[in-house]
């Protein structure tokens, strides 16, 4: 596990539906100042204007520039992320990875900290455990611009030294820690709570009991996105029983 290069990732997109593409990409590697890359691209299909609220990436901005997949940094990172030493990290890592698999590169493997975050919460009693609520939260000192990738990266990075301490002081070693962040970032979340909609704040088995027919909804909303509502879909169908 040494050996390994830690890598950490972030994406800024277009939107969050299926079509959706990245128009900015940060990677860094751990113990390494210089970013490997923190560049825009020009995507395949428009900016939405909900997302340049939150990310302020215009098309002005991206005009002129090349798409991800012809950028001349491309092969190389294609490369690194999908060897057998590298391990990708990111926050809610299941839509950065769809949106990088959309642009032909696959990650071999990857440690969500959303996931490990919520594996050490096992009451389920954050309110949520967004990026930078979790910034904040913990306290991490950090300068960094928000919904910016290069400035998530670097909460992120800070976010993962302080949960892989938590892991080491159950597990051990950072690489026995290591292992375990791999291990639950593989295996789908099972949600306790629902945090949106006429429901939120009430347990998934109380939702279950009293209206079914809101969580079979819910369910075929989420199944139209698979790639990026793995965790909601399997969560779902355990509570419906299906």
């Amino acid at each position: 596990m040494n050996a390994m290069k830690i890598i950490f990732l972030d994406t800024e997109t277009t939107g969050n539906g299926a079509q959706d593409r990245l128009c900015q990409l940060a990677l860094k590697e751990r113990y390494v100042d210089e970013p490997l890359v923190n560049a825009l691209y020009k995507p395949p299909v428009p900016i939405s204007i909900e997302s340049m609220a939150i990310h302020h990436i215009t098309e002005k901005m991206v005009a002129g520039r090349p798409s991800f997949a012809d950028a001349p940094e491309y092969s190389g990172l294609k490369d690194l992320l999908e060897s057998d030493e590298a391990v990708t990290v990111a926050h809610n890592a299941a839509f950065d990875l769809a949106m990088l698999g959309r642009e032909g590169v696959v990650p071999r493997r990857s440690i969500c900290t959303y996931k490990v975050a919520y594996a050490l919460d096992p009451d389920d009693t954050l309110p949520n455990y967004r990026l930078q609520y979790l910034r904040y939260l913990l306290g991490l000192e950090i300068e960094a611009e928000a919904h910016d990738a290069l400035g998530d990266v670097l909460v992120l990075e800070a976010l993962f030294d302080r949960l892989l301490a938590k892991m080491k002081g159950r597990h051990g070693t950072e690489e026995a820690a290591l292992d375990a962040m791999l291990a639950i970032s593989a295996r789908p979340l099972l949600f306790t709570t629902i945090r949106f909609g006429k429901y939120s704040g009430k347990r998934l088995e109380e939702v279950a009991k009293a209206d079914p027919g809101y969580l079979r909804w819910l369910l075929e909303q989420k199944k139209q996105s698979p790639e990026t509502e793995g965790d909601w879909i399997y969560t779902l169908e355990h509570y419906l029983g299906v």
